[in-house]
């Protein structure tokens, strides 16, 4: 997939801004942490309707993700704990800004819709993750599709931007949905041809 073509190509180039991040002597499971904080800063940022500061932190917040990893390979501290719990932490971080944007929309009366769309967006990319993990549980590379977590943030971060939060939430909850059915179908088929070439 284009996705996962392009996020293999930034791991690949953040490895020197992890060799500059780990000589601050931060581990990377420390990095996560500060990451997760930060999306709660966001969170309450966006919650109180600064709409502009939010994507430009939110985008900040989102930098940490691939920041940590990069700092894990080029410290050579790269574990099966580290891995669990970036993913975990990364799922809080989900939730998190969901929620700040379900505040917002909440104290702007935005309406049902937005309410509904954003947790059909929540669902969604927890669902994302859930179906990468039980794919690769079986064996498979799980992490195919279009609206996987860096995109995610560059959709959200973008309609923040620009004033267009409940667009970007609604592009999200089609996105989401979507990409985990990418993902069921992917499971199948590389099953099925497991199963034919018996």
């Amino acid at each position: 997939m284009v996705s996962t073509r392009f996020a293999d190509r930034v791991r690949t180039r953040m490895g020197f801004v992890g060799r500059i991040v780990a000589k601050t002597n931060l581990s990377p499971n420390a990095i996560t942490i500060i990451g997760l904080v930060l999306n709660f800063v966001v969170a309450a940022v966006i919650s109180t309707g600064n709409l502009l500061l939010g994507g430009a932190l939110l985008l900040v917040a989102g930098g940490f993700d691939v920041i940590d990893g990069a700092v894990a390979r080029a410290t050579n501290q790269v574990s099966r704990f580290g891995s669990f719990f970036d993913s975990t932490m990364d799922r809080y971080a989900d939730a998190v800004i969901l929620g700040g944007v379900l505040l917002y929309f909440i104290n702007e009366d935005s309406g049902t819709w937005a309410i509904m769309l954003t947790f059909i967006t929540l669902v969604g990319s927890l669902m994302i993750s859930y179906t990468r993990s039980k794919a690769e549980s079986i064996d498979l590379r799980g992490d195919v599709g279009f609206a996987q977590r860096a995109e995610r943030v560059i959709i959200l971060a973008a309609g923040l931007l620009l004033g267009y939060p409940v667009w970007a939430i609604g592009v999200l909850a089609v996105l989401t949905q979507f990409t985990v059915l990418q993902r069921i179908i992917h499971v199948w088929r590389e099953l099925r041809l497991s199963e034919t070439d018996r």
